[in-house]
């Protein structure tokens, strides 16, 4: 991955064909392999797996599950973080 970023989408831009992680509104997150994004942050992503957390009646106990998608589209308005997935 090259270290030039002049812009924001240039740190997408370097990702592109890796493994991503991405935090979305709604208390999702996904990690997969970015094909395609846009200026708008839609993303196409391939062999992702998306994780639900949800609180529980008592508000004590967070449960999480997992879902796998082959390819997923990704919209943008919903992305609050993207980073290699090495990161997390």
């Amino acid at each position: 991955m090259s270290s030039s970023v002049s812009e924001p989408l240039d740190i997408i831009k370097q990702n592109l064909d890796e493994q991503i992680y991405v935090k979305l509104r709604g208390s999702r997150e996904m990690i997969g392999k970015l094909h395609a994004y846009d200026s708008h942050c839609n993303m196409v992503l391939g062999e992702a797996i998306e994780t639900i957390f949800s609180l529980q009646a008592d508000n004590a106990t967070l449960d999480s599950r997992e879902e796998k998608h082959e390819l997923v589209f990704v919209r943008g308005d919903s992305v609050i973080l993207v980073t290699d997935a090495a990161n997390v």
